[in-house]
Formats: structure tokens, sequence, C-alpha cells
């Protein structure tokens, strides 16, 4: 065995034997400009940063790989050879590194975004235009349903990223909150409420019959607990377009997003009305299946929530 040789413990991996893809780029420089200085150079090096490495590369090697004078630097046998095999492990790397790329590419092609439907109907247009002048070759497909549909879309890996509003997520998820919101008791302009001088209570909230979201829908879980499980449905409606409708109608109160009322509001087709003693809060959430955080078109999209949620 040679003079100063590194040798790895009995069994070491490659990593151990074989010089790291850097060093075998600067002893194809050296071989192809016959100068240390000049391959150096062009790998944005300095020239005693690239004799160190050539020294450590031929004590790992345990052979001479250049021999240095005045007049240039000039591979050995050995360097000659070691210089084939180094081309050989390039040229793999290179053909690994496009591979890597174009799956990135295949990747970064498409987003699957699961939504509840506040988010999907009233956040998320503006979120995925933002998106779309970042990456305009990426495709986007929107899946909305309450968010128990969207935690399942997830789970079944059938989504990338979703968005929820309920109060927590299932097991297998990680979350971060985008926006805040609060639910909105409502009801036409001719109900008896709209002409109410004092706030509700919760005992006249809990009591009453109210145009509702189907159970498993962030809004009826954040209803639901404020009222401790007690709220009592006139009518239970898959979407909040149906349920706003219902209640412009005329037929019953209902309890919907401030995000999804304020034109109605504005017109008067609509009228708040006051609750006192009721958390309506709620946080609105990104979630995506425990241990695959979003990354590309997926992560771009869950920094623009950050940037352009409702505070």
């Amino acid at each position: 065995m040679a003079e100063g040789v590194e040798v790895g413990p009995p069994g070491a991996g490659l990593a151990h034997r074989v010089p790291d893809l850097g060093a075998l780029e600067l002893l194809l420089a050296v071989a192809r400009l016959g100068s240390l200085g000049r391959a150096a150079r062009e790998l944005g090096i300095t020239q005693p940063a690239a004799s160190s490495r050539i020294r450590s590369m031929e004590r790992q090697l345990g052979v001479a790989l250049v021999d240095r004078s005045p007049r240039g630097s000039r591979l050995t046998a050995a360097g000659a050879l070691v210089t084939d095999w180094a081309l050989r492990i390039v040229e793999a790397a290179e053909a690994f590194d496009a591979g890597a790329q174009a799956l990135r590419g295949r990747r970064d092609s498409r987003l699957r975004v699961a939504a509840s439907m506040t988010i999907a109907e009233y956040l998320l247009p503006g979120w995925l235009i933002a998106l779309r002048a970042q990456r305009p070759d990426t495709a986007v497909s929107l899946l909305a349903g309450n968010s128990a549909a969207v935690a399942e879309r997830l789970l079944a890996d059938e989504a990338d990223l979703g968005f929820v509003e309920g109060l927590s997520v299932p097991t297998g998820l990680d979350e971060a909150v985008v926006a805040r919101d609060r639910l909105i008791v409502v009801t036409a302009p001719g109900h008896p409420w709209a002409r109410r001088r004092r706030p509700l209570t919760a005992g006249e909230l809990a009591s009453t019959p109210l145009i509702l979201r189907e159970e498993g829908s962030g809004t009826r879980q954040v209803l639901d607990a404020a009222l401790g499980g007690l709220a009592r449905p006139l009518l239970e409606l898959s979407s909040t377009t149906a349920v706003k409708a219902s209640a412009v109608s005329g037929a019953g109160p209902a309890v919907l997003s401030e995000l999804a009322v304020g034109e109605e509001l504005s017109a008067r087709r609509l009228v708040s009305v006051p609750v006192d003693g009721v958390r309506l809060d709620r946080a609105l959430r990104a979630v995506w299946r425990t241990g695959h955080r979003p990354t590309g078109p997926g992560r771009d999209l869950l920094g623009l929530t950050r940037h352009r949620g409702q505070g």
C-alpha cells in the first residue's frame, strides 16, 4: 500500500474511496488545459485550492496524478488512466442531473389542489391568478368539497395541497394557518331578526332552526363547537352558494363566512344579525400529508397565501 494512502474502514462505502465530482472535474480540466492555474480559473477556484484538491485526491487514491513544472501540469500515466475513468463518472453524473431536472419539470407541470368551499370560491381565485403569473406553465386542477373531503383527498394522495376551514385537521396531515375568518348570522331584510335592537344570545341561536352547511364542513364544525353541538338545521345544504340563496329568498336565518356575503350585505339582500356570547372566529389552514411539505408550485402557492390571506 502506498505511503499516506487514505483508506476507509473495512466495508466503507464508495464515498470513502472515490473522489468527489468536484475533484474529478478539476482533473479533467487539468488534462484538457495543460495547466493547473487555468483549470482553477475555469472552475472559479484559487490555484492553491486546486493544488490542495489534487493532492487530496492523490492521497485518497494512493497514486500520483499530475506532474507539476514551470512549463505547466502534465498527467502521469496513472493520471491519464484515472482521467478516462473520471470522464465516464462525470458523464454519468450529467445524465443523472438531466434526469432529475426532467423529473422536477414533470412534477412542476401540474398542481392538484383540494379546498373547502369558502376558500375555493372566495380566496383561491386570487391566489391562483398570482401563481399563474409566477408559473405560467403549471396546470392547476381544483377539487372543491367540504373540509372532511379535502382531508380524504390528501390522505389518499389525490391532492398535493389542501385548504380547510375547520377547527382542527385529522391525524396524518400537517398544517399552516394562512388566513382568519369570522362566521356571521345573516337573514333576509323581512325576517324579524333584521329589526332586532339587541344581539341574539347563544340560547336563541341554538334554539332556532337555521339554514346550515352539511356535517363535515368547516362552517358547521365551528358553529356546532360554538353552540356545544346544539345547532338545529332547518335546511342542510352542501354549498355556500345554496345556503346564501336560501337565506336571500327568506327561507330562514343562516350562518355563513363573512367572506361569502359581502356583496349581499352591501346590496341589502341580506342583513347581519349581531350575536352575543358566541365565538365564531376561525382559522383557515393550508394542509398537506405529514412529511410531504409542498415543493415546487405547491410551495409557491403556499407562500402566496401568506402574502394575500385575510388578516
